[in-house]
Formats: C-alpha cells, sequence, structure tokens
C-alpha cells in the first residue's frame, strides 16, 4: 500500500483477475516510475510484468550479462541470461539463423525454457529493446513487455504488434520501492518486510556433500535458478542448465510434486534436441506452435490415448521414430552441469531420488530439515554437489 502522504496517480485497468471483476484500477507514486507506452493492461498483467521485471534485473545485477523473464499467472515460464544460442536448441525451438543482440539471445532463452507455458506470456528484461529483440517479439505469441527503455525503431515495430494492442511498459532501471510492503486480502491488511535479500556467490559455500567442486558456470547457473524461485509462486523447485531455466516446478503443495514437475520439464527440454526428434517431419504449412504441440505428444506417445495418437500422426508426413526409454536415459546423461535450486529445505531423499534421474548433478537448498543427514547421503550416493545456503524464498 502506498504512504499516503505521497501524491498519488491512478489508472484505470480493463479489469481485476477476471472480466467480471470490475472496475479495476492501479495506483502509482506520482511521478511514476511506470510508464505505459502502449496498450491497456489487466490486473494480472501488472502482477506478471512487476514479478518479471524484478526477475530480469536482478538476474543482470547477480550475473552482470542481460537478463530476461518470460511470466505467465505470476511465476516465471522460463527465465535466463543471455549467451549464444546452441545449434541443438535453436534448431529445437524452429529458430530461423540470426544475428541476435545479447538481450534477445536472453529472451529467446527464457521463452524457449518451456515454450508450451510460455505462449502468451509477458516479458520482461534488464536491458534496452533494440530492433534485434523487437523483430524476435513480432512472430511471438506475447501480451506484454516490460523493459528500461526502448530504441525508436524498436518501439515502432512492437506499437504494430496485435493490431497495435500489445502493451508495452516502461520503468525507471534505478526505483526501488519502500523498505515494507503491504496487502489487503478480504478486508484485511497484512504487512511486512519486501524480500530484498540478493542471492549472491557467498549463498553457495556452505558445501555439505563429499563432491566439493562447483565450477563457476555452474555456480552462475545455480544463482539464476535461486533468484528465478523469489519470484515463483511457492512450493517450488527450479531446473536449471547453462544459465537457464529449463523446468520450473511452481505452486505445488508438495515438495516432491515440485521436483517431478521440475523435472519432466526438464527432460522434455532436453528430448526435444535429440536427433529423432529433430528429424521429425511435419505436414506442410504447420506453425511453429503446432509443430510444438505435436513435439509434445510425440515424446509422450506411451501416454498418449489412441485418438491423441491419430491426432499426431495426421501432423506429419511420416511414420516417426520414436524414442526408446534406454536411449532417453542415455542423451539426457549428455548434458552436464544440470542444476537444482529448492526454495525452501529439501525434507525427503526422494526429492534427488527424482533429480537423479534428469542427470542433476549439483543442488542448492536451505537446508535445516530434520532428515538433512538422509538428504545428504542420498546426494552422497548419486555424486551430487549440494550446498546449503541457509536461504528461503518464499512467495505467496
Amino acid at each position: 500500500m502506498l504512504d499516503k502522504r505521497i501524491p498519488t496517480t491512478t489508472l484505470e485497468l480493463r479489469y481485476g483477475c477476471n472480466p467480471h471483476q470490475t472496475p479495476a484500477s492501479l495506483t502509482l507514486p506520482d511521478p511514476s516510475p511506470l510508464k505505459i507506452l502502449n496498450g491497456k493492461p489487466s490486473y494480472i498483467n501488472i502482477l506478471d510484468a512487476l514479478g518479471a521485471w524484478q526477475l530480469a534485473r536482478e538476474l543482470k545485477d547477480a550475473t552482470g550479462k542481460p537478463g530476461a523473464a518470460s511470466f505467465k499467472h505470476t511465476s516465471p515460464a522460463g527465465a535466463a541470461i543471455a549467451q549464444p544460442l546452441s545449434e541443438g536448441f535453436a534448431a529445437s525451438q524452429f529458430l530461423p539463423q540470426e544475428d541476435l543482440s545479447p538481450v534477445a539471445q536472453a529472451y529467446l532463452r527464457a521463452r524457449g525454457g518451456d515454450r508450451m507455458s510460455s505462449f502468451g506470456d509477458v516479458v520482461g528484461v534488464s536491458d534496452m529493446v533494440d530492433v534485434s529483440l523487437a523483430r524476435v517479439l513480432k512472430r511471438e505469441v506475447s501480451d506484454l513487455i516490460v523493459a528500461p527503455g526502448y530504441e525508436p525503431d524498436a518501439l515502432d515495430i512492437l506499437r504494430a504488434k496485435k493490431k497495435g494492442s500489445y502493451v508495452i511498459f516502461e520503468i525507471d532501471a534505478d526505483y526501488d520501492p519502500p523498505s515494507e510492503e503491504s496487502r489487503e486480502l478480504f478486508g484485511f491488511c497484512l504487512r511486512q518486510r519486501r524480500n530484498d535479500v540478493r542471492v549472491c556467490p557467498q549463498h553457495f559455500e556452505n558445501v555439505v556433500t563429499a563432491s566439493k567442486t562447483v565450477p563457476d558456470d555452474v555456480l552462475q547457473t545455480l544463482i539464476v535458478a535461486t533468484v528465478a524461485l523469489k519470484y515463483t509462486q511457492s512450493n517450488s523447485v527450479c531446473v536449471a542448465y547453462d544459465g537457464q531455466i529449463i523446468g520450473m516446478g511452481a505452486g505445488q503443495q508438495s515438495r516432491v510434486h515440485c521436483t517431478r514437475l521440475a523435472c519432466d520439464k526438464a527432460d522434455k527440454w532436453f528430448l526435444q534436441q535429440h536427433p529423432k526428434t529433430l528429424a521429425l517431419r511435419f505436414r506442410e504449412g504447420m506453425k511453429r506452435a503446432e509443430k510444438a504441440n505435436i513435439v509434445d505428444k510425440y515424446l509422450l506417445y506411451e501416454q498418449l490415448s489412441e485418438p491423441e495418437r491419430q491426432a499426431m500422426l495426421r501432423g506429419l508426413d511420416e511414420e516417426p521414430d520414436f524414442i526408446t526409454q534406454s536411449q532417453r536415459t542415455q542423451w539426457i546423461r549428455n548434458f552436464d552441469g544440470v542444476c537444482l535450486s529448492s526454495d525452501a529445505y529439501i525434507p525427503f531423499r526422494d526429492n534427488l531420488d527424482r533429480a537423479s534421474r534428469s542427470n542433476v548433478k549439483y543442488v542448492a537448498q536451505a537446508g535445516s530439515s530434520l532428515r538433512d543427514d538422509e538428504v545428504t547421503q542420498a546426494a552422497d550416493e548419486y555424486g551430487m554437489v549440494m550446498v546449503h545456503t541457509g536461504l528461503r524464498c518464499f512467495l505467496h
């Protein structure tokens, strides 16, 4: 809640969480650090934009590289820092060969962590939006972007998106809110100190397993995963690889369900790059979203009903060569440096039992569970490196 002594301005929103929840509004300090350059946002747009911006900015602060977040329903579907796209990743995402700026790289990696969940996302980037990123966004299904600035040509491209209704926010990169935040719920007002802790390398110094070495690139990925958890609805577990989220398990009541969800998504991310997946021949004229849906069904073929299988096969020009279970396991083992971070302590070893099947080798968790010894023993059995951060990152 804003201090009533601070001048404010109120903006009308399209609607609240649902279209029948009207009126809805946003109250801003005056002068405002947030500007609406195009479109008319909804209540959920605001929630996602503020989460995406904070995550992207903190990734940049923590790593020194441009950061990006792809937000859906108040949690990140994906987040990443800027690095060149690998050939396998680009092919699995049906991306054209093109020169990309660092901020465009960061966003494509963020969106490609879970491309199905990122469909219709809210984009947050830490750096100025250039033409490279604007051209990427022009072809993607997205609802909103928030960034600290825009090149004039990039802004023109984005203003033409969605027949002129694409929502564009500009935010002051130096703005920090008050240290205390409040929330009204069911007629009650809750107050707390804002979660202003900064995830840094020092949080990963307490290595509790027999294996102790955490390479610099792995440390960077653990930081990316843990920063992302700060802005994810709890309980949450994140699997990350090479500075990129590849599996987010969010909003589950049980931690092992978070782990299963995150690891299942990570497995799919790995297998999207398998040679047999890349060899699929799609029916002519299919859009990228349709191809992505077919790939998803192809990787889950054994779990599909017969009508679902036939629908998938109709989208292909020829009978596919399916990936066997042993081939899946072997392929996933090709990816070194897979990381898992948990937003609180890991209470049982079943989380690590599941993580091991996704080739997780580095684990970050808060520690201080009654079963810490049992969980550490499981990590040692799998040859994992596990650190206790001493940091809980719940978000509700």
